[in-house]
């Protein structure tokens, strides 16, 4: 997919001192610096990467990364990564890490898109996670919300028969556009009973966004869905995976 339109703006943002120095001195621990290529041959080997073979979770921007590293530490037992390009909210998730000793976490500072495409294998992850994209309010600046047909096929490639891919907006607009795009999608079910928005997934902490939204009135809409077991898969031979 050729990509002209980026879906974020690299905010400036002043690093702190401790942000400064664990970008030097814990990205060799906690980062990866894959170099997107259209061949395929900067694909990652997440299990070489990880040094286990286990659950994964993919958070896609991920902020500042309270969240990210809050799963971290419930969930020893899976591994995270996660991808932003904001330079101070990688630098204070490398710091949370560090502090609460989670070895099961690694970050990338790079466009997701190009990384989804061209540095994940195929069903490497077993759960997706887009929590508040900006949701480009402007009618002129829609083509550049990250949820579109073709994003949401470049997240069905990376996912697992059986997993599990979490939105949320505090945007009702974009939410409604998350529920046409994915429910067009062949790819994706939608696990809410009445195939609408899902109830508020209790894994998630408030996000900084979040707490914006709430303040300024925004409801916030869940929306969950499972990754179909296609052919693809089955020929595979990747099992489906329960839900938690």
């Amino acid at each position: 997919m050729n990509r002209t339109i980026r879906s974020f703006v690299v905010r400036g943002g002043r690093l702190t001192d401790a942000q400064q120095r664990a970008l030097e001195q814990l990205w060799p621990r906690y980062g990866i610096d894959p170099d997107p290529a259209q061949d395929g041959s900067a694909t990652l080997d997440l299990d070489a990467i990880f040094g286990r073979s286990a659950p994964r979770t993919l958070e896609i921007g991920f902020g500042n990364g309270d969240h990210l590293a809050a799963l971290a530490a419930r969930h020893p037992e899976r591994d995270y990564l996660g991808i932003e390009v904001h330079r101070p909210g990688v630098g204070r998730l490398l710091l949370s890490c560090d502090a609460q000793g989670s070895g099961n976490v690694r970050a990338i500072c790079r466009d997701a898109i190009e990384v989804i495409e061209h540095c994940l294998p195929p069903a490497c992850v077993d759960e997706v996670l887009l929590l508040f994209p900006d949701p480009w309010h402007k009618k002129r600046h829609h083509k550049r919300r990250i949820v579109q047909p073709p994003f949401v096929a470049a997240v069905a490639r990376v996912l697992r028969g059986g997993g599990v891919f979490r939105l949320a907006t505090d945007w009702e607009p974009y939410a409604v556009q998350m529920l046409e795009v994915l429910g067009a999608s062949p790819d994706f079910e939608n696990l809410a009973p009445d195939g609408g928005y899902a109830p508020r997934d209790p894994e998630r902490a408030a996000t900084r966004f979040e707490r914006r939204g709430e303040r300024l009135g925004h409801g916030v809409r869940d929306l969950t869905y499972r990754r179909r077991c296609d052919a693809a898969h089955r020929a595979s031979g990747t099992a489906a995976l329960p839900l938690d």
